[in-house]
């Protein structure tokens, strides 16, 4: 029922979004900037209406070129393998020298992976880069089956392996702890295609560290309050009519109750652009917000046991985390190269909670971690903006180059 009341009150919206859009086009294609003067602040209110809604669409990643070295290069999109449930994507470039591959493991938490499309751009001067482009589960047939927290990692050893020996992996967030288990499960099996770095940034593998709000949240409830309150059936006429899912506009709504005051503020902001005529502040929060809405939902039995496994019970980090029933061993890992980033005010995934990889890794020698903590910055921080381009990325670079030659 849940899902099916989001989508009447949408439809019901679309009428008066596309009437709010329709009045802002007087201005032509500018829209509220084009206003006049006078005019702008009703425009600027018009174009707030018509962008109250939520996208359910992939973004697009927008990187068709990149510098390497002294020159441009053109940037291709190229599947390289594909499930129901995610396409590994390679950032093909037009260029004629080597780099090292690196997979990058993109949060399946409520957002598509273009959410990274800042770190891929960042990433893509030095490396040859691949993401996991997870789908949207709301379009996935039910007969294509499950996708829960044995099949996520089934999927980045399955990505790893399409890549090849050789490679290196970096996982942003919630999947730190499906990486930490696929690479453990490789290494444990003498899987030819282990990586051969792995960079963990700003993920939960041991919640039980300074708990923030998100873990408290889990572990406020038992698995079946989760179950019977927040996961939903997907109605027609979507492709995944009838799968259990927990929506994406849930997950959203859940994220900025965290921040509501700053959200309400920066809205009231872009407002006041739009009525000033400033474009480029405009655009700005724009930019940011089209990402942040568009919103992606995931398989019930993923959220679930993701919430169990990883929040409430911790089990890779008490050593009782199994894979298709065989115990995962992290120290098992002897020759993968381990970074853990953290933000010192991430309020999401906080301080000490990634950086316990390097206890559960004891198996490797200390020269083969790392340990980087940024400061003044938050979550996103850790992965985008300035300090990742400047102070944390190079530690990366560092840390894959450092792997290839060893």
């Amino acid at each position: 029922m849940l899902y099916l009341a989001y989508q009447i009150q949408s439809d019901l919206a679309a009428p008066v979004r596309a009437a709010a859009r329709a009045a802002e086009a007087l201005f032509g294609p500018a829209g509220a900037i084009a206003a006049p003067t006078a005019a702008r602040p009703l425009a600027a209110a018009w174009h707030l209406m018509a962008r109250a809604g939520l996208s359910h669409a992939r973004p697009s990643y927008g990187i068709d070129r990149v510098t390497v070295g002294n020159r441009e290069a053109a940037v291709t999109e190229v599947p390289v393998a594909a499930t129901p449930f995610g396409t590994l994507l390679h950032f093909r470039k037009d260029i004629d020298i080597a780099q090292p591959r690196v997979l990058v493991v993109a949060p399946l938490s409520g957002h598509f992976a273009t959410l990274l499309r800042g770190t891929v751009r960042t990433l893509l001067a030095d490396h040859d880069v691949f993401i996991t482009d997870w789908h949207n589960a709301r379009d996935i047939p039910v007969g294509a089956g499950r996708f829960g927290f044995d099949e996520h990692i089934e999927h980045v050893i399955r990505f790893l392996d399409a890549i090849g020996p050789g490679a290196h992996v970096l996982a942003v967030c919630q999947p730190c702890v499906q990486v930490l288990a696929a690479v453990s499960v490789m290494a444990a099996d003498g899987h030819p295609a282990t990586p051969r770095s792995m960079t963990l940034m700003a993920g939960p593998v041991d919640t039980r560290i300074n708990p923030t709000k998100v873990n408290e949240l889990a572990t406020s409830r038992p698995i079946d309050w989760f179950e019977r309150t927040l996961i939903s059936t997907v109605p027609p006429p979507h492709g995944g009519a009838g799968r259990r899912v927990y929506p994406g506009f849930v997950q959203l709504l859940s994220f900025m109750s965290l921040n509501i005051n700053r959200h309400l503020k920066t809205h009231i902001e872009l407002w006041g652009h739009l009525a000033r005529g400033e474009a480029a502040e405009a655009q700005a929060i724009r930019s940011f917000y089209d990402e942040y809405f568009a919103v992606l939902d995931l398989t019930a039995e993923f959220y679930l046991e993701t919430v169990r496994l990883v929040f409430q019970e911790a089990l890779l980090a008490r050593g009782e985390l199994r894979f298709r029933g065989s115990r995962v061993e992290p120290r098992a890992i002897r020759r993968t190269a381990l970074l853990t980033v953290e933000g010192e005010r991430d309020d999401i995934c906080a301080v000490g909670q990634t950086a316990a990889a390097h206890d559960l890794c004891s198996g490797l020698r200390p020269h083969l971690k790392r340990h980087h903590m940024q400061p003044g910055v938050g979550h996103y921080g850790v992965f985008s903006g300035r300090r990742w381009e400047t102070r944390t990325y190079p530690i990366v670079r560092h840390l894959m180059l450092s792997a290839d030659r060893s």
